[in-house]
């Protein structure tokens, strides 16, 4: 099993959770995140100030599956999630040893 960790542009997000539906993914876990890479941010004004944005709002989703639906997995991230711009995101992937669902017990596979 495996852990992918996605940071796309919040604007992407449902676009993202569709394309991972449809191939049957149905649990992820989504957080409101900021950062910044080779973006750097921004600068913006407001009321007539102009003020850096170091760093800029993405969202960060999780997922955990076989190890045999990564790359269709990380597929669709990127199909849905490019635009072709910087600041498109990054995804990481990671090795899960064990998951188990709290309320009935089930472990690995048959918990995902």
């Amino acid at each position: 099993m495996k852990k992918i960790e996605a940071v796309i542009k919040p604007f992407k997000l449902d676009e993202v959770r569709e394309a991972l539906s449809a191939m049957g993914i149905s649990g992820l876990t989504v957080t409101e995140v900021k950062g910044f890479g080779r973006q750097k941010g921004h600068t913006e004004l407001y009321r007539g100030a102009e003020y850096v944005v170091d760093f800029l709002p993405k969202v960060k989703i999780e997922i955990v599956v076989v190890s045999g639906q990564v790359d269709a997995a990380i597929e669709a991230i990127i199909k849905a999630a490019r635009t072709g711009k910087i600041g498109d995101g990054k995804i990481f992937v990671m090795p899960v040893e064990q998951v188990v669902r709290i309320r009935t017990g089930e472990t690995d596979e048959a918990a995902i």
